[in-house]
């Protein structure tokens, strides 16, 4: 294919095809323009090029208004072009999609763009339909041999690297871009404990291979499970620990297969009763599997059957694996330094449709998501919709990672404004109204109620007797947290714990406010951790409560699975959060606690009983996620400098930003400029 035709960038080996439907010819939902016939000619005679060349593989697009036949595409190989009026002139991208090669990655470059489009709103939806990202195509691209990385265990407990098996061709590679192409370091002798040594083998015993390569892990890799459910599923926020194990340890290849096979999934429609969510959704999971090839008995092929929450207890879809595709992407470039994954065309538009999703305009008067029960890793109902803390955090974070990734052009210059106000908006509102310390709290004791003003000290109105009896006594004097939820007459005092830990992490809270979430955490360690690390939430929910918020749910019983049990995955996050804020001692403490246990306990998913004591009733064994944080928490510990490329520090800047437009003066005023705490 010649290169004055397109530009071809290589992703993977060849793959098969994918067991999705769609109404639109286009991976992202577009449909192309017409093509002249001189482009038609020439581009089936590079697609004849490909078959002899016999590279062409089962991915079939059956519809496809691009070449004017049944279409045999390589999603490895993958060919963009952006084309002028004139279809039978195609031509390489021009400046606005050129890669900049001298941009530092540790400084956001990110220009002074004029905020006041919808009157300072924070959506894009009337931004979604950009003419530039209309004219994009996959098709055959070039050949270019993976970088292959060999592994060596030698009997003395070390891991060395070997890298005579690396083979690339000249003949195969454009050596114009290969500047990112270098993965990740070479991994670092260090010695290897018997437990890491058992972790290792099981966490690549639960690989998942499509048409050769590595995709993912299962979630659980269970012997004795006769009937794994889902658990034999690739889940996107269940692969992330495993993804920065394998990236820690100098392993690249699955993570970057994972992105873009999930990419890919991403485009398709999803459909229940009749009714298609928004076109930016991932997958809460996919799994790999064999149908027979165009009807055969006797041909089989590999396909990928992705799950949108049309497969799902309650049916619920997975708001938060989105923002944990986009939070694995930067942790992907942040290790690799392979930043040209980032750049791509199709990784833009993945990452700019899932924005879209997150910032369309709705009914709500907060900055913050609304979702409803079971939209992230608690996926049954336990009182969380709302605003729940676990998706605020995660979504801050993967904003702060947009910020970072997102090309800056006339197409995305609007979404980098929505994406600055609605940061500056979402810090202000956590901060303010989400933290809760023996002060706040004895502030809402003393609340007035049923205020009408735009001055209302107590804004949501709460009422004082929804202080839980528990909560008085718990708060330390030193320390305090992030409530789980706040709504109109209603705010959940319960402590989660992956929320408040990713509000750490993602600089969500204040400096000072992220150092007393890590007070309470070690004041109350007896409730928090106890036997093993850590509590997903406390407390649990009992009696009528339980009755009533969980529907009686038996799997959520008090102080089992999500209800307060203990969940090891949790680990490495916990360790993330406890290096930045200075403490990696809290981290070895409870990796300390959970060495002890988990190897002998055949890595569990979850612990039960208020102590963590007992194996949960429904856990299930060989848990990947168990092992994938273990791991990483070793690694982190072990190499802290690597820890510093996977949080944020503190913006000043961005908390400068305000686009409300009021002032001191007049009826309405700016809320942040008397806070009341």
């Amino acid at each position: 294919m010649k290169s004055s035709t397109c530009i071809g960038i290589s992703s993977m080996k060849p793959c098969c095809r994918f067991l999705v439907s769609y109404r639109s010819p286009s991976i992202f939902g577009f449909s192309p323009p017409k093509m002249s016939r001189s482009g038609i000619r020439n581009l089936s005679k590079s697609l004849s090029k490909a078959v002899d060349r016999r590279r062409l593989h089962s991915c079939k697009h059956s519809r496809s208004q691009i070449v004017g036949y049944k279409c045999v595409a390589d999603p490895n190989r993958r060919a963009f072009s952006v084309s002028d009026s004139s279809w039978g002139q195609s031509r390489v991208f021009s400046d606005s999609f050129r890669v900049d090669k001298g941009r530092s990655r540790g400084v956001l470059v990110i220009p002074r763009v004029a905020s006041d489009f919808r009157n300072h709103s924070t959506s894009v939806e009337h931004h979604v339909n950009e003419k530039n990202f209309e004219r994009i195509y996959i098709q055959g691209g070039l050949n270019v041999k993976p970088l292959v990385i060999e592994r060596i265990e030698t009997g003395d407990g070390l891991v060395k690297e070997d890298n005579t098996g690396i083979n690339v061709s000249e003949s195969d590679v454009n050596t114009n871009n290969v500047g990112g192409s270098n993965l990740t370091e070479p991994r670092i002798e260090r010695e290897v404990s018997e437990i890491e040594k058992e972790a290792w083998n099981i966490l690549r015993g639960a690989v998942v291979s499509y048409c050769g390569n590595p995709v993912g892990t299962v979630a659980a890799n269970d012997p004795a499970d006769r009937q794994p459910l889902n658990y034999d599923q690739i889940f996107i926020r269940d692969f992330v620990p495993s993804a920065l194990a394998f990236l820690l340890n100098g392993e690249a290849e699955i993570v970057k297969n994972f992105l873009l096979h999930t990419l890919q999934l991403q485009s398709w429609e999803k459909t229940v009763d009749c009714y298609s969510p928004g076109q930016g959704l991932m997958p809460a999971s996919f799994k790999v599997r064999t149908v027979p090839r165009d009807g055969s008995p006797e041909a089989f092929e590999e396909v990928l059957d992705p799950d949108f929450g049309e497969s799902a207890i309650g049916r619920v879809a997975p708001v938060d694996s989105g923002l944990w595709w986009i939070i694995l992407l930067r942790a992907y470039g942040k290790i690799t330094g392979d930043y040209s994954l980032q750049d791509r065309v199709d990784v833009q538009t993945g990452i700019r449709l899932i924005l879209n999703l997150c910032l369309t305009d709705g009914f709500d008067m907060f900055p913050s998501l609304l979702v409803t029960d079971g939209s992230c890793m608690i996926d049954r109902r336990m009182g969380i919709h709302g605003h729940p803390l676990e998706i605020q955090a995660l979504f801050y974070s993967a904003l702060r990672c947009s910020r970072e990734m997102l090309t800056v052009n006339d197409a995305t210059k609007n979404l980098v404004a929505a994406i600055n106000n609605r940061l500056s908006a979402l810090s202000f509102h956590i901060r303010e109204y989400y933290w809760v310390d023996i002060k706040k709290i004895n502030e809402i004791y003393r609340y007035n109620t049923e205020e009408y003003s735009t001055d209302a000290i107590n804004k949501f109105n709460i009422y004082p007797d929804q202080i839980p009896s528990w909560l008085v006594d718990w708060v330390p004097d030193e320390g305090g947290y992030f409530i789980g939820n706040l709504q109109p007459a209603h705010m959940d005092f319960r402590f989660f714990t992956l929320g408040n830990l990713w509000a750490i992490v993602s600089s969500l809270g204040t400096p000072k406010q992220n150092k007393d979430v890590l007070d309470l955490i070690e004041a109350k360690w007896d409730d928090l951790v106890a036997n093993m690390p850590l509590k997903i939430i406390y407390p649990a929910l009992e009696s009528d409560e339980w009755r009533i918020i969980t529907g009686s749910d038996p799997k959520n019983t008090p102080w089992s699975y999500h209800n307060g049990g203990s969940w090891p995955t949790l680990l490495w996050q916990f360790t993330l959060a406890c290096i930045k804020m200075g403490k990696p001692e809290l981290a070895q403490r409870a990796v300390a606690l959970a060495e002890e246990r988990l190897e002998v306990d055949q890595w569990p998913e979850y612990y039960d009983t208020r102590s963590g004591r007992f194996i949960g009733k429904q856990s299930r064994l060989y848990q990947t996620w168990t092992v994938a944080g273990f791991l990483t928490s070793k690694m982190l510990l072990q190499n802290p400098e690597k820890a510093s490329l996977l949080f944020w520090e503190e913006d000043y800047e961005l908390l400068e930003t305000c686009v409300c437009g009021l002032s001191k003066n007049g009826r309405r005023k700016c809320s942040r400029l008397g806070p009341t705490s």
